[in-house]
């Protein structure tokens, strides 16, 4: 995989860009103003990130994956990551027939849906999952592989299913082990 250089990511003009971000050259990567990426996070090929997105640090962002931030945004904290050709959109068009829906067609004649889209510090999510606008993704939850997010999760959850449901509790470990990675770096960087 090839990576953007930190020139080629600097001229892209993003919101804001932390230290170490790599960015495949293969991703497609629009509206870079209203764009924030964290330190030491990666978005992988064939990855489409548009609208107002806010990555933190240490995410991943794998293969094929999409995240439409649209006006309202997706906002995803520390340590997050997206398994490959997960999607997150927060906006969506009325699918009942009584408005249309072609992104083609004036406002007037839409009832799109906006709200916007949180994925809370340690969540993963599995491989081909979808979340839908206003969802929250509380601390800590893992989300099944081909999941279909509908609606907010409770911290700490293992969750599956199409809706997703909450299966089992997640272990907090990582908590303890996000502390002595971070001292680590801190002392490597000291050195």
């Amino acid at each position: 995989m090839a990576y953007l250089t930190q020139q080629a990511l600097e001229a892209l003009g993003f919101k804001k860009l932390g230290k170490n971000v790599k960015i495949s050259d293969k991703a497609s990567i629009y509206n870079h103003d209203v764009i924030e990426i964290g330190d030491h996070s990666r978005i992988d090929d064939f990855c489409v990130v548009s609208g107002r997105v806010s990555i933190g640090r240490f995410c991943h962002i794998s293969t094929q994956c999409l995240i439409a931030g649209g006006e309202p945004g997706v906002f995803m904290a520390d340590f997050c990551g997206l398994a490959y050709g997960t999607k997150v959109f927060s906006q969506s068009d009325d699918y009942s027939g009584a408005t249309m829906v072609s992104s083609l067609v004036d406002k007037k004649y839409k009832n799109e849906f906006f709200s916007r889209v949180v994925l809370e510090k340690h969540v993963i999510v599995g491989a081909g999952s979808i979340i839908f606008p206003g969802v929250e993704v509380k601390e800590g939850c893992s989300i099944g592989a081909m999941t279909l997010v509908n609606k907010s999760t409770h911290p700490w959850g293992i969750y599956f299913g199409s809706p997703a449901h909450r299966i089992k509790e997640r272990k907090r470990d990582i908590l303890t082990l996000e502390s002595q990675f971070l001292k680590e770096r801190e002392d490597d960087s000291l050195q």
